[in-house]
């Protein structure tokens, strides 16, 4: 009784402690064959118990480069994340989880924390049915956006603007153990315009009274769940006149040591939210403004070969483009910006069935600037990197 009473009092002081929270799954659950820190301690613990706990970390030493020159190298904290997740009856279940790399004072919209990213229960009245409700995962298309950051050392631009911890609502429906629908709505953004774009509002533009984006999602599998397909349309309100519309698709293919993928991403933005284009202003422009009709298209490519237990290697690609559908203001109509994301990486597993890894890293961000961008005073170097690192997720409890 007194582990038991351990264990509540454990559960019940993390909750106090992170205000309320879905996306990606978590790297560890309560169904993985890896035993908590707890288990290996206590093997006689009720394994009924309905908690989890799970420290996430990932720290690396880099060397940046521009344009080829070398420009400084040092140890970073990449990213430290604490989650707690579990169940309180066989239909209902939640998740919290906080970086500690993030900003944190409460937005103004949700009221909670960007360091918040999950804090939503889930309710499953049936195998077929479930809802989540509280800040969640924005449920867009794509393989590497779905990924848990931990898995992942350098984003493509287009996932990388995006903000995608939302509060809001979303239902699945599984018409098969192979096919799933998804139907969700949330906040479009977390706070006020003004945190949400690099200028806040252009002039003349009206601050929208239901700033929500509804996201359609379908996902499904094939050949033995070899082949995985996850598509996704979503659009929302950013301001009155102003509409975001993302068009996303992931095509998986995951068996046995290999992983393969290609997501396409595109984004039509009444205003710009990822920014790309609104930051190519340069500094004789006394009075900036934040870009109106925009547009992103993203191809991602991915080869993941686990060679050996303990031994990965991938190599990953991404061509990105940025350009305006629709002249307004300094924009004109066109393509402002390409770029090249080129990655490699091996990954060693010093233990078999364990989140520990040790990395290496190489990453070449080549980009194009069109004459467009550079009228605007763009400047745009083409970056590299080299980092070695280790990841480990410690599943607590």
């Amino acid at each position: 009784m007194a582990v038991r009473k351990l264990i509540t009092i454990i559960i019940l002081c993390a909750y106090a402690y992170l205000p309320m929270q879905a996306q990606e799954e978590p790297l560890v659950t309560p169904a993985d064959s890896i035993k908590s820190l707890l288990n290996r301690l206590l093997p006689s613990v009720n394994p009924e118990v309905k908690a989890h706990m799970n420290l996430e970390f990932y720290t690396s030493a880099a060397a940046y480069f521009t344009e080829g020159s070398f420009d400084e190298a040092a140890f970073k904290i990449n990213r430290v994340r604490m989650e707690i997740l579990g169940s309180f009856s066989k239909e209902f279940n939640w998740h919290f989880r906080q970086s500690f790399n993030k900003y944190s004072n409460p937005h103004a919209l949700d009221n909670l924390s960007s360091s918040i990213e999950y804090a939503y229960v889930n309710w499953k009245p049936s195998d077929k049915f479930n809802m989540t409700v509280g800040k969640q995962f924005v449920s867009l298309g794509g393989y590497e956006y779905y990924l848990n950051a931990n898995k992942v050392r350098e984003f493509s631009e287009f996932n990388n603007y995006v903000s995608v911890y939302q509060a809001g609502i979303s239902a699945t429906y599984n018409f098969s153990p192979t096919q799933e629908l998804v139907l969700q709505v949330t906040n479009i953004r977390n706070g006020e315009d003004e945190d949400m774009y690099v200028y806040g509002r252009p002039e003349g533009v009206e601050k929208a009274k239901v700033p929500v984006i509804t996201t359609l999602n379908w996902n499904s599998w094939y050949a033995d769940k070899a082949v995985q397909l996850r598509y996704a349309a979503a659009w929302g309100q950013q301001a009155k006149g102003k509409n975001i519309l993302y068009l996303t698709a992931g095509n998986i293919y995951e068996k046995g040591p290999v992983i393969a993928y290609l997501d396409v991403m595109y984004a039509r933005e009444g205003l710009d939210s990822h920014g790309i284009i609104t930051d190519m202003q340069g500094p004789s422009f006394h009075t900036p403004a934040t870009a109106m009709n925009t547009e992103y298209l993203t191809f991602i490519a991915d080869m993941d070969y686990r060679f050996h237990p303990h031994w990965n290697a991938y190599i990953k690609g991404a061509y990105e483009t940025a350009g305006v559908y629709k002249a307004n203001g300094l924009f004109e109509k066109g393509v402002y910006r390409t770029t090249w994301n080129l990655q490699g990486c091996i990954e060693f597993f010093p233990m078999a069935n364990s989140e520990l890894k040790i990395f290496g890293h190489i990453v070449h961000k080549g980009h194009r600037l069109t004459d467009k961008a550079r009228a605007l005073g763009a400047i745009s170097p083409s970056t590299q990197r080299i980092s070695f690192g280790l990841v480990y997720t410690i599943p607590v409890f």
